[in-house]
């Protein structure tokens, strides 16, 4: 049985209104994706990808709205003070990223989460940067520059460089302006080139004078425990003592039996 053709008109109608729709969300989809930050100037790179550029700008915070085929972002010269985890999970293509001349005292672990088979270049210079963290800069192996920043060079330091799997030559950028302790000769130098100084000697001096502290006061305990329970076996036996010689004497009763049988 032959279809009305007016069902089969409302059928190619509809049909052609999803694909439409279906077609404008895709590219709707896109073109979100990929369209420039609102915040920022974004320029196509001779080779594909975007170059996002949100320099100068005052901005507190990481934008959020990064076109995911950028390669390569200057976030330079803002007032950014940390770096929260996964702020860059959404740039799977990012080969630059220049967050220099900021305000930034906080990597947070994860902070570059998702960069660490693309980055090649990390500017983290001219910051407020103290402490380094080696959980922020997980599966990074791109080359850093990590200049001009207040670093604190103590233990903490020292155990935390071989975690990273940073360029060696970017750990050279880590200059000791503080350190722990203080008198150990590493403020003004790069510490990776003062391979001699061991910062951590303070805390294994520590560590083993509370160990001999520990051992002696288990020591101290198990003589005192000795000391009473010799004592207390002494207290004992002279007690014990004293009780048999309170009692009759054996020999005195077998004497006095003897004498009584002698007179029968």
């Amino acid at each position: 049985m032959p279809l009305p053709a007016g069902w089969l008109l409302r059928h190619s109608v509809v049909t052609c209104l999803l694909l439409h729709s279906l077609v404008l969300m895709t590219f709707c989809f896109h073109h979100a994706a990929t369209s420039c930050s609102k915040s920022c100037y974004c320029s196509e790179g001779e080779g594909g990808g975007k170059t996002v550029r949100c320099s100068n700008l005052q901005l507190t915070e990481i934008p959020k709205d990064l076109p995911n085929d950028t390669r390569r972002l200057y976030l330079d010269f803002n007032l950014f003070t940390s770096a929260p985890a996964n702020a860059f999970a959404g740039l799977p293509h990012l080969l630059t990223l220049d967050l220099s001349h900021n305000e930034l005292s906080l990597l947070e672990p994860g902070a570059f989460r998702g960069l660490g088979s693309s980055l090649q270049f990390l500017d983290l210079s001219s910051n407020k940067l103290v402490s380094f963290n080696p959980d922020a800069f997980e599966g990074l192996r791109a080359r850093a520059n990590l200049t001009n920043n207040p670093w604190h060079c103590d233990c903490n330091l020292q155990m935390a460089l071989p975690c990273v799997d940073l360029e060696p030559a970017s750990l050279t950028g880590i200059v000791c302006q503080t350190s722990n302790p203080a008198d150990i000769g590493v403020i003004g130098l790069a510490f990776l080139l003062a391979p001699d100084i061991d910062l951590c000697v303070v805390t294994k001096k520590t560590t083993d004078v509370a160990m001999l502290v520990t051992m002696f006061g288990w020591f101290s305990m198990v003589i005192s425990y000795l000391v009473y329970y010799v004592r207390a076996n002494q207290e004992d036996a002279r007690r014990h003592l004293e009780y048999l010689k309170s009692l009759p004497s054996r020999q005195g009763k077998s004497e006095e039996s003897s004498t009584i049988s002698t007179v029968v």
